[in-house]
């Protein structure tokens, strides 16, 4: 499940009537049992880019036909490219703004000319977060499961009273397309397309038949969304990077964890969608209604109601709206091993 499109004036319609129970908060917290870091096997000493994995040119059918935005399924040719083996961590983006002093979007101050309308608290640094309610009346309504938290920001993902501090290994979340895209300049990359991104998640294997089950070996949500999670896979909330098991290519958390942006501005299907193999229109303030493609799912997808954990799915963010199960990858457009 993903938010975008019109859920930020939703929330400001309802902000008022939100009653969030502290019993849902705390049974969506992080247990004692999970780990803040998971073992990943060592790359080799002589990798020409370390925690990249080259992802081999190929061809595949792009696309899936669970869900209309997916279609119509089409042959799409990749080129080469190296690939992050993991999402972005708290850590590694730490890095990034402690030398360049980078200010996320969630840490800015909020331009009522493109919200018009939103109550004060709206107005305020923050992010859209997750909250588990104790019940719900439908599944219509996604303010009854998101929240807008002013002070929220990758530093405080739930909130002021949240921190990363000892979860260094997570991934980052509460970034936007310009936060994401600003990272990857500093690193001298850049991020995947939605043609590429689909590409490494099925691990550069064009014929392997794509899997419409739950996933054992990713971290997505068990039980009746968005009010029971067993955590049969380990983790109620997010996971570290590189907790499960890799792909053919040694690529982790492709599917499930958090959902991952793309450098493809969103359409609505895959007939409208942009050529293969072009570069995707450079970044620029956002309107109200810019969108860009995000892929993976998270871990709140669930098969009652978010059935995209899938290399095949698909769904819009807002350029401008940063929320807590959202991260990033980054690529690297350069000679092969």
């Amino acid at each position: 499940m993903a938010v975008g499109g019109a859920v930020l004036l939703a929330l400001a319609a309802t902000f008022g009537a939100w009653r969030w129970i502290e019993s849902g908060r705390a049974a969506h917290s992080h247990g004692p049992q999970e780990p803040v870091l998971c073992a990943m096997a060592a790359q080799s000493a002589g990798a020409p880019y370390p925690g990249m994995v080259w992802v081999p040119a190929g061809s595949l059918d792009f696309g899936d036909t669970l869900y209309p935005e997916e279609q119509p399924v089409r042959k799409t040719t990749v080129a080469a490219f190296w690939i992050d083996r993991t999402e972005v961590s708290n850590d590694e983006f730490a890095r990034f703004v402690q030398v360049t002093g980078y200010r996320t979007v969630a840490e800015r101050p909020v331009d009522p000319q493109l919200h018009p309308g939103l109550p004060p608290d709206m107005q305020q640094p923050g992010a859209v977060v997750f909250v588990m309610p104790n019940a719900v009346m439908g599944q219509g309504d996604l303010t009854q499961w998101w929240r807008y938290v002013p002070g929220a920001n990758w530093r405080h993902p739930g909130g002021p009273a949240t921190s990363i501090e000892g979860r260094g290994a997570f991934p980052v979340v509460t970034v936007t397309i310009e936060d994401a895209l600003a990272y990857a300049h500093w690193k001298g990359r850049s991020l995947p397309t939605e043609a590429q991104w689909e590409w490494a998640a099925r691990a550069g294997q064009p014929g392997a038949p794509q899997a419409h089950e739950q996933p054992k070996q990713a971290n997505t949500w068990q039980g009746l969304f968005p009010v029971a999670n067993s955590a049969e896979d380990g983790f109620v909330g997010l996971a570290p990077v590189g907790c499960y098991a890799p792909n053919a290519l040694g690529l982790f958390d492709m599917i499930g964890n958090v959902w991952e942006l793309t450098a493809d501005r969103w359409t609505p299907d895959h007939a409208s969608a942009r050529p293969p193999d072009t570069d995707p229109a450079p970044f620029q303030r956002p309107g109200p209604s810019a969108q860009r493609v995000i892929k993976g799912g998270s871990f709140l997808c669930a098969p009652n109601y978010c059935m995209r954990y899938r290399s095949g799915a698909r769904q819009p963010q807002e350029e401008d709206l940063a929320t807590s199960h959202l991260g990033f990858r980054t690529i690297l457009n350069a000679p092969g091993p």
